[in-house]
Formats: structure tokens, C-alpha cells, sequence
């Protein structure tokens, strides 16, 4: 039985930022903490007892200690049942929570070779002591299963893809450690339960949806997709920026280019937006554009929804 938890839903800075005052982040401030966001990730297993995480985001420590299925065992002095973390890029919002994985615990980080090489050109990640935190190189369209710590195998099967996007803003203008040609830096997800056959998708950055990417998800039963922004400009209108979303690796939700649109005619089970940036008005319940979400047949969700597929 595949069993998915969403660490947390929104992008980069969470909801609220800790410096934002838009509309989104007042409001959360304001309403109790129905509207609080962590930065996106997801874990998941196949028994229930082992788990793996879909990135690390800067908030993975205070996502842990929500999740009670990823608590220490009872009565153990060290233990996590986490066995391992996938990295889909090397943006801040997805590593930077391995450096909270530093305590000694073996686990094992997969990720692409791109991706693993702005990790070797950093020391701080020196902190996980590869004797412990393996790194394990994964090969787009090449499927795996993940091991846990002894060795045993997990039972699941991950297949990456590539998905339209680009490098990690820091690496903008500077030598990319990992080569600047070739896929690697932008992965989507496939994760298969290999007893059941159950799968789900998890793509939380993507700059376009192409046809390929619509066939690949085509009769999925759960899709996590990117919902960075409502629309392109939105961090220019709302004067939070100066970047488009698809010039920061992100496509809008709305719009005839916009996932939403894009993916409508896709017989996907359960649609789900992760990624969601304090900007984007859906994020409000009672907003039009929450509305247009839900009526399209999509879910914004609450940090620590469960789904068993």
C-alpha cells in the first residue's frame, strides 16, 4: 500500500514570509494557522514503516516533528524511519533541510549527477558524513528502487524524467558545477508501489507543459504538480519582483498555457498544486481563483495530508 504525506504545500519562503506583506501572508498572520504553509516536499512508503522524502526543504525539522509517522520508534535512544531523500533540483527550497539530517542517521540522497555536483562544490553539506548519507547518482529514464539503510530492498520503483526548467537561481551567471549542458537540473517523478502497481507523479517545478509531459501523467491516479504562480507576471504585479514565472522555471496555473488549461483533458484521478508561492491568490479559500482551482477539479492542500493510493 503506497501512502503519500504532504510535508509541505508552498514555495520558497513559506506562508507567511518571514519579511512578505502581500495579501496571502497577512492573512495567515491574521486567520490562526489554517492558512500556514511549509516549503514543498512530500514523504511516502510502501509498508508504512520506511519512509523517503521527496526534497528537503528549509522547514524539513519543524515538517518532522508534525509528522508522527516520522518520529523516532518508541522506546529507541536514536531513530528515524526515514531511509532516504530524492532530490528533484538544487534549488535552496529543496536541499537546504539536508543540512538538518546532520545527527549521524544513515540515509541515502539520490539525486541527479548535475545536482549532486553543486552539493560536492558546497563543503557545508560535508556535514553528512558519506560514511552515514550516501549519495547515489540516479539516471533520467533509468528506473530504480530505493534501498533502505541495511541494505533490504524498499519495494518501490522511482523513474525521473526531465521536465522543462532550469538551473538554481544562485548558479544564475556563475560556472554550473555539474557542466552546463544536458538535463538533471529540473526532474519530475514517478514513484511505484511494486507490489500494487500503484503510482503517483510528483513534479513541483516545471516551465512548460509539453506533450510529452501530458503523456507521461496521462491516467495517473495522483499527480503533484507546480503552483508557484496564478498567473505569468504575477510577482511583477503584485510588486514582489521582477521575474516572470516561467522565466524562474515555473508555469502558471492559469491561462492557455497554464497547467491548468494544459492538463484539463488528462484522465488524472486526483490533481493536487504544491509549490504554491505567498503571491498566488488561490491560496486563499475564499478567493475566485481558489474557486476556479476546485472547479477545475484541482486541491490546494493542507500541510499533512495523508493519501493512500
Amino acid at each position: 500500500m503506497l501512502r503519500v504525506v504532504v510535508l509541505g504545500a508552498a514555495a520558497g519562503g513559506g506562508v507567511p514570509q518571514w519579511n512578505c506583506g502581500c495579501e496571502g501572508c497577512r492573512a495567515a498572520r491574521t486567520s490562526g494557522h489554517e492558512l500556514y504553509r511549509t516549503q514543498a516536499s512530500v514523504a511516502f512508503s510502501g509498508d508504512g514503516e520506511h519512509w523517503f522524502l521527496i526534497n528537503a526543504s528549509p522547514d524539513l525539522r519543524q515538517q518532522l516533528n508534525a509528522t508522527p509517522q516520522l518520529h523516532p520508534k518508541a522506546g529507541a535512544l536514536r531513530h528515524t524511519p526515514i531511509a532516504g531523500v530524492i532530490l528533484t533540483n538544487s534549488e535552496v527550497d529543496a536541499v537546504a533541510g539536508l543540512l538538518s539530517m546532520r545527527e549521524g542517521s544513515p540515509f541515502t540522497v539520490y539525486a541527479h549527477e548535475k545536482v549532486l555536483a553543486i552539493l560536492k562544490s558546497n563543503s557545508i553539506f560535508n556535514v553528512l558524513n558519506e560514511k552515514n548519507v550516501r549519495r547515489q547518482p540516479i539516471d533520467i529514464s533509468e528506473p530504480f528502487e530505493p534501498r533502505l539503510p541495511d541494505g533490504a530492498r524498499s519495494g518501490l520503483e522511482v523513474l525521473a524524467f526531465a521536465v522543462p526548467g532550469k538551473s538554481a537561481w544562485y548558479l544564475e551567471g556563475k560556472a554550473h558545477p555539474g557542466g552546463a549542458s544536458g538535463d538533471g537540473d529540473t526532474l519530475g517523478l514517478k514513484i511505484t508501489d511494486k507490489a500494487t502497481g500503484k503510482c503517483f507523479y510528483f513534479i513541483a517545478a516545471c516551465a512548460e507543459v509539453t506533450d510529452a509531459l501530458k503523456a507521461e501523467i496521462d491516467g495517473a491516479a495522483l499527480v503533484f504538480f507546480d503552483g508557484t504562480v496564478w498567473q505569468d507576471d504575477e510577482m511583477i504585479k503584485c510588486g514582489l519582483g521582477h521575474k516572470t514565472g516561467k522565466s524562474m522555471g515555473h508555469v502558471a496555473m492559469s491561462g492557455e498555457d497554464g497547467a491548468i488549461a494544459r492538463l484539463a483533458d488528462l484522465a488524472i484521478d486526483r490533481k493536487i498544486f504544491l509549490h504554491i508561492n505567498n503571491s498566488n491568490p488561490a491560496l486563499l479559500p475564499t478567493s475566485s481563483e481558489r474557486k476556479a482551482v476546485e472547479a477545475a477539479g484541482w486541491q490546494i492542500p493542507a500541510d499533512g495530508t495523508e493519501i493512500v493510493l
